[in-house]
């Protein structure tokens, strides 16, 4: 299984988001090749600031685990995660990110600051950026064009 099939898998979530007229941005947690957290972005739907992909993602990946730490997961997200899924992810100790899109509003893994390569924190992650991103672009770029039509 490659980035790209399972950033297809994150797209799939993303959608999702963009169905229900949410920011669509998806995430999936993924260990031993195994899809362990889905998530999308519901924070409109839920009424919740949290409701972030990524932490819908974390947080179910852990209920499957049975930690809070993720030590042997990868999560794979459609758009640069914000501070505070950046701060997640250090927090429960995902190794690796891979990232669709950049974000140039909030980029927390490198566009406008990098949480998760700060060396005074007792974890940092390995990233790889842009995999399907022109796909993952699209779909944002999308949804604000439908949004600004409406």
């Amino acid at each position: 299984m490659t980035d790209e099939f399972f950033m297809q898998e994150a797209l799939y979530e993303a959608q999702k988001a963009y169905d229900i007229n949410e920011v669509p941005i998806g995430a999936i947690v993924v260990m031993q090749g195994e899809v362990i957290g889905r998530g999308y972005n519901r924070r409109n739907t839920d009424k919740d600031p949290f409701a972030h992909g990524e932490m819908m993602a974390i947080k179910e990946a852990s209920l499957a685990v049975g930690d809070w730490r993720l030590e042997d997961c990868t999560l794979y997200v459609t758009l640069e995660p914000c501070p505070m899924c950046a701060g997640a992810i250090v927090q429960s100790r995902i190794p690796r990110v891979v990232i669709g899109a950049p974000n140039y509003k909030s980029g927390s893994a490198g566009t406008i600051i990098n949480i998760l390569k700060v060396e005074q924190f007792n974890h940092q992650v390995d990233i790889n950026y842009g995999v399907l991103e022109e796909a993952c672009s699209e779909l944002i770029k999308s949804f604000f064009k439908n949004l600004r039509n409406i």
